[in-house]
């Protein structure tokens, strides 16, 4: 699943015997990949059209996996520059909790999770798939590398240094986006494992768009999608 079609073009122009529909506003691409029967859905931005995909899909199609992929922003200590790939070894709600005298705190602090399954609850953070069929801890990839670690999602962009420091050191993120932990939230209700990929398009502080470079991220995002698919994927909810 990806938020925007340029987030999965690539795939898309791969992808053979396609059939295409609409479920309640979304467009679904259904055909094969490298020889994987796979879905390909963009949800539009933000943590209520990507729940709203990820729903739709699960309640209308039988999935084993999910792939949420696209671009993020990379926090300052990171050690990610504009073109690599974060793979997220944990999804957490950035915005979910509590601002009282102690500052923010999750939901932990007020004691409601977001989820309850198999007798454990889920607060803010919901761990996630890593793949196995690429190496992604400091992996040169031509001229990127790939990481793993924590991914935050924000409906708002961070868009000062502070802030970014802030978010960084609060959560232990290497990376930031506006949907990730809502698939992830979806998924666990529904019991299917999700892993989830970004291209690194900008850094998390102060917007200079100047700076960003969304088609590299994008393009060395999908390199590594295609390189992990395994039947049957769901890609870019």
């Amino acid at each position: 699943m990806s938020s925007f079609m340029f987030e999965s073009d690539q795939i898309l122009s791969r992808m053979k015997n396609i059939r295409s529909r609409e479920i309640a506003g979304k467009a679904v691409s259904h055909g094969r990949l490298q020889g994987t029967e796979v879905l390909l859905v963009n949800t539009g931005i933000g943590k209520v059209n990507a729940a709203h995909a990820a729903t739709c899909i699960m309640e209308n199609f039988r999935v084993s996996k999910i792939i949420n992929l696209g671009i993020g922003g990379a926090y300052p200590g990171s050690g990610l520059k504009v073109g690599d790939v974060a793979i997220a070894s944990k999804e957490i709600s950035g915005d979910e909790g509590v601002f009282d005298v102690k500052g923010w705190g999750g939901l932990r602090r007020l004691g409601f999770p977001l989820v309850e399954a198999e007798g454990k609850k889920y607060f803010n953070e919901f761990p996630l798939m890593l793949p196995a069929r690429v190496s992604y801890s400091g992996r040169k990839n031509r001229n990127y590398i790939t990481k793993s670690g924590n991914f935050v999602t924000v409906a708002a962009a961070t868009g000062t240094q502070k802030g970014a420091r802030e978010r960084e050191k609060r959560f232990n993120a290497v990376c930031e986006n506006m949907e990730g932990a809502a698939v992830a939230q979806v998924c666990l209700m529904y019991k299917v494992p999700m892993m989830e990929i970004r291209g690194i398009s900008n850094r998390v502080g102060v917007r200079d768009k100047r700076t960003w470079n969304v088609k590299r991220a994008s393009e060395h995002c999908q390199e590594i999608v295609l390189k992990v698919i395994g039947p049957p994927f769901l890609l870019r909810v």
